[in-house]
């Protein structure tokens, strides 16, 4: 078994060239750009308006579980759906720890990181005008804060941890030949849900800078903003760089 993957990855490399969910990076960065714009929005949209109908009680059912859910069966959709396009990061600290890992060419990284912002920033608007005012007065369009009494430094460590698990499942299912293909959109939806179960009632549970950009800035509350840009982005390159150095390069013993 051992001399058999030593033969694949002298040909294909532990991981082999492709992008997150068999996308080929770099190559048409203007339309895969386009598509991490779609993408984010979506996401940042299902999520957050999911959230404005717990927060604003116009939808008693609806609670974090709701929310939870609807974040983590959109991304599995979306990387599903758009994942061969762009990769389907929808996340800054995904695709600069992608990037950081040598998975992922430095010139496409401000287009996709445009994308991702701008599509959150169009997400919060979309939920603004949906809900009417006491989105964004009463409920600050879901935007993530750290709980009462929770530091700005212990919610970044949250964010880092939460955003490292995020990053390294999905790094091993979308970018290694190894794993299954058809099961990595259904592990990156469930690691996005785990995630943001754990985080939810310390800092909200963002996981990603983007979900945190949008709102903030829609709802013009940028308090510890930084936290939700730092922690995801140190975690997310810790993760791929830990599963590009280590883990890709292993394999169970036989």
């Amino acid at each position: 078994m051992g001399s058999r993957h030593a033969d694949r990855l002298a040909v294909h490399g532990a991981t082999s060239s492709r992008g997150l969910y068999g996308s080929t990076p770099g190559r048409h960065v203007a339309r895969a750009g386009a598509a991490e714009l779609v993408g984010t929005f979506v996401l940042v949209l299902a999520g957050t308006a999911t959230a404005m109908g717990w927060l604003v009680g116009q939808a008693p059912g609806y609670d974090l579980l709701a929310v939870v859910l609807a974040f983590g069966l959109a991304l599995t959709a979306l990387a599903a759906g758009l994942g061969h396009v762009s990769g389907c990061h929808l996340n800054p600290a995904v695709t600069l720890g992608l990037a950081s890992a040598g998975r992922f060419p430095w010139k496409a990284v401000p287009v996709y990181l445009g994308a991702q912002l701008v599509g959150a920033v169009l997400a919060s608007l979309a939920v603004w005008a949906m809900y009417g005012p006491a989105a964004r007065e009463d409920a600050g369009l879901a935007v993530t804060l750290p709980a009462e009494g929770v530091s700005d430094v212990r919610a970044l460590l949250v964010e880092a941890l939460i955003t490292f698990v995020l990053v390294l499942v999905v790094m091993s299912v979308a970018t290694d030949d190894r794993a299954p293909a058809a099961i990595a959109p259904v592990a990156a939806g469930a690691a996005l849900a785990v995630c943001i179960f754990v985080a939810a009632p310390i800092t909200g549970g963002a996981v990603n800078p983007a979900r945190a950009f949008g709102p903030a800035v829609v709802a013009g509350n940028l308090t510890s903003l930084w936290v939700y840009f730092a922690g995801p982005i140190l975690g997310g390159v810790l993760a791929a760089l830990l599963y590009g150095k280590v883990f890709a390069r292993t394999e169970a013993p036989s």
